[in-house]
């Protein structure tokens, strides 16, 4: 019989909405294993070995794009990081999401979870099982928060097969297709910072 029937069991329901100010507090590798959804902790699964080396990769990528970008224009700060938090919102009832990957305004490092006024770029890898989640509630969330842009990395034979770069529409609040990135098709986004994709980087995920 499965462990779900014993588990499943009224005192074992989440007790009340969980606020920014109790997650802040809550254990950190607790938080590390869901996301928060208006108040509600949902179980994040594990990405597999393919969709955590193509979000590295990416990363890799987007920080030296971001590092450039400084470069040439001395515009501020910029930073890169992975599976990290974000906070979309807090009122009604909080939403923390971790994107796979974001470009974001340089941070405190005690700044938890990041605002989502500073994020740039949010990208998930879509895994099987995760599509529902990645274009659709994600996309929304992600809208809603006000972030810029937003990438979709699918993954096919052991490669990143394409990425779909979609941009806010302000006065809708929804994303718009900006434009879609594949090898041999294209491999330069302009904005917020100009990426040049490196194909070859992306594909042999998995030795």
């Amino acid at each position: 019989m499965s462990a779900i029937f014993d588990w499943a069991k009224s005192e074992n329901l989440q007790p009340e909405p969980i606020t920014l100010e109790i997650w802040r507090e809550l254990p950190e590798d607790f938080c590390r294993q869901v996301e928060l959804v208006n108040g509600e902790a949902v179980r994040a699964e594990s990405p597999n070995r393919q969709h955590q080396k193509a979000a590295r990769r990416l990363a890799e990528l987007l920080e030296t794009a971001a590092e450039q970008h400084i470069d040439r224009y001395q515009d501020g700060c910029l930073d890169v990081d992975t599976d990290f938090d974000v906070v979309l919102w807090e009122l009604p009832k909080a939403t923390v999401r971790r994107p796979d990957v974001a470009l974001y305004e340089c941070a405190p490092d005690e700044l938890r979870p990041l605002p989502a006024s500073m994020v740039l770029i949010a990208v998930e890898v879509v895994s099987p099982g995760s599509e529902k989640i990645d274009i659709a509630q994600k996309k929304a969330d992600y809208a809603l928060a006000g972030i810029p842009w937003y990438w979709i990395v699918w993954i096919a034979d052991n490669r990143v097969d394409s990425i779909e770069v979609f941009v806010l529409d302000h006065a809708l609040t929804q994303y718009r297709p900006h434009v879609v990135l594949e090898p041999g098709g294209g491999e330069i986004v302009d904005m917020p910072v100009r990426l040049k994709v490196d194909w070859n980087r992306l594909s042999g995920l998995v030795r």
